[in-house]
Protein backbone atom coordinates (compact mmCIF):
# COMPACT_ATOMS: atom_id res chain seq x y z
CA UNK A 1 0.00 0.00 0.00
CA UNK A 2 1.84 3.21 -1.43
CA UNK A 3 1.98 6.24 1.50
CA UNK A 4 0.69 9.69 0.23
CA UNK A 5 1.22 13.33 1.07
CA UNK A 6 -0.98 16.13 1.53
CA UNK A 7 -0.08 18.75 -0.73
CA UNK A 8 -0.81 22.85 -0.06
CA UNK A 9 -2.37 25.11 -2.37
CA UNK A 10 1.20 25.51 -3.49
CA UNK A 11 2.19 22.03 -3.98
CA UNK A 12 4.39 21.92 -1.30
CA UNK A 13 4.09 19.02 0.89
CA UNK A 14 2.21 19.92 4.28
CA UNK A 15 5.20 18.98 7.69
CA UNK A 16 3.19 16.90 10.41
CA UNK A 17 2.81 19.75 13.20
CA UNK A 18 2.13 22.83 10.84
CA UNK A 19 3.23 24.35 7.75
CA UNK A 20 6.98 24.46 6.57
CA UNK A 21 8.71 28.00 7.16
CA UNK A 22 8.30 30.78 4.65
CA UNK A 23 11.22 30.77 2.34
CA UNK A 24 12.17 33.57 -0.18
CA UNK A 25 13.40 32.25 -3.56
CA UNK A 26 14.27 28.43 -1.86
CA UNK A 27 17.02 30.50 0.61
CA UNK A 28 16.66 29.99 4.04
CA UNK A 29 13.61 30.99 6.18
CA UNK A 30 12.88 34.67 6.59
CA UNK A 31 13.04 35.42 10.05
CA UNK A 32 11.44 38.98 10.99
CA UNK A 33 12.11 41.21 14.09
CA UNK A 34 10.30 43.48 16.47
CA UNK A 35 11.84 47.27 14.72
CA UNK A 36 11.28 48.71 18.49
CA UNK A 37 12.36 45.85 20.91
CA UNK A 38 15.01 44.12 18.39
CA UNK A 39 13.48 40.41 19.44
CA UNK A 40 12.45 37.94 16.96
CA UNK A 41 9.25 37.80 16.11
CA UNK A 42 7.80 34.31 16.29
CA UNK A 43 3.74 33.79 15.47
CA UNK A 44 1.33 33.09 18.31
CA UNK A 45 3.93 35.01 20.74
CA UNK A 46 2.99 39.14 21.76
CA UNK A 47 6.07 41.17 21.74
CA UNK A 48 4.79 44.51 23.85
CA UNK A 49 4.97 47.65 21.63
CA UNK A 50 5.57 50.86 23.61
CA UNK A 51 2.90 53.07 23.26
CA UNK A 52 5.33 56.15 22.21
CA UNK A 53 5.31 53.78 19.05
CA UNK A 54 2.06 52.46 19.38
CA UNK A 55 0.96 56.82 18.53
CA UNK A 56 3.54 57.11 15.83
CA UNK A 57 6.08 58.87 17.78
CA UNK A 58 8.91 56.59 18.11
CA UNK A 59 11.07 56.13 15.43
CA UNK A 60 11.99 52.11 14.83
CA UNK A 61 15.32 51.39 16.23
CA UNK A 62 16.33 48.35 15.20
CA UNK A 63 16.34 46.61 11.49
CA UNK A 64 13.18 44.50 11.09
CA UNK A 65 15.16 42.12 8.48
CA UNK A 66 18.66 41.31 10.64
CA UNK A 67 17.59 42.75 14.48
CA UNK A 68 20.69 44.85 14.24
CA UNK A 69 20.59 48.34 16.13
CA UNK A 70 20.41 50.91 13.42
CA UNK A 71 21.67 54.41 13.99
CA UNK A 72 18.60 57.03 14.17
CA UNK A 73 18.27 60.91 13.24
CA UNK A 74 15.10 62.53 14.33
CA UNK A 75 14.49 65.98 12.43
CA UNK A 76 11.37 68.30 13.14
CA UNK A 77 9.74 67.03 9.91
CA UNK A 78 10.42 63.19 10.24
CA UNK A 79 13.17 60.82 11.00
CA UNK A 80 15.48 58.01 9.25
CA UNK A 81 17.09 55.25 10.55
CA UNK A 82 20.22 53.09 8.51
CA UNK A 83 20.93 49.40 9.19
CA UNK A 84 24.20 48.62 8.73
CA UNK A 85 23.62 45.57 6.21
CA UNK A 86 20.10 47.01 4.72
CA UNK A 87 20.56 50.37 4.04
CA UNK A 88 18.24 53.99 5.32
CA UNK A 89 14.83 53.98 5.66
CA UNK A 90 12.59 57.46 6.18
CA UNK A 91 9.45 58.04 7.91
CA UNK A 92 8.53 60.16 4.76
CA UNK A 93 8.46 57.11 2.02
CA UNK A 94 8.64 54.32 4.89
CA UNK A 95 10.78 52.28 2.62
CA UNK A 96 14.65 51.90 1.72
CA UNK A 97 16.47 54.54 -0.08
Amino acid sequence: MAETTETTGGGAPETMGGHAPVTMGGHAPVERYNPYTGRRVVAGVDDAVPTAAQLGLEPPRFCEACGRRMVVQISPDGWWAKCSRHGVFDSICGVRR
